[in-house]
């Protein structure tokens, strides 16, 4: 038994929407890195569900999704360690309070 194309898309809209909150509500840096990852995810979703379902015996959905997983694996990356230098300057990763930096 097959599951129906619209629980996928449910999920992966709870998934956006809540990486969206956390990006807005958050001061926090690594949460707010949290919330953006989360939202590339359900994006993840959505390419490897339409993929499925509109051609399902092509890959392109699925190697698409591989190629976005490994970009925002860099991105991460290359974001905690930017955080990691913001924490050693001004020993605080609260957005709000980087305007110290242009001190």
């Amino acid at each position: 038994m097959e599951i129906p194309f619209i629980y996928y898309l449910v999920i992966s809209a709870v998934m956006f929407f809540a990486g969206v909150y956390g990006f807005i509500a958050r001061k926090n840096m690594l949460a707010i890195l949290i919330s953006l990852e989360l939202m590339l995810n359900a994006v993840d979703i959505n390419f490897v569900v339409f993929n499925r379902y509109l051609y399902p015996h092509a890959l392109e959905g699925f190697f698409f999704t591989l190629f976005a997983i490994g970009v925002a694996a860099a991105e991460t990356a290359i974001a905690i360690a930017i955080i990691i230098n913001i924490y050693r300057n001004i020993k605080n990763i609260q957005a709000d309070k980087l305007n110290e930096m242009k001190n």
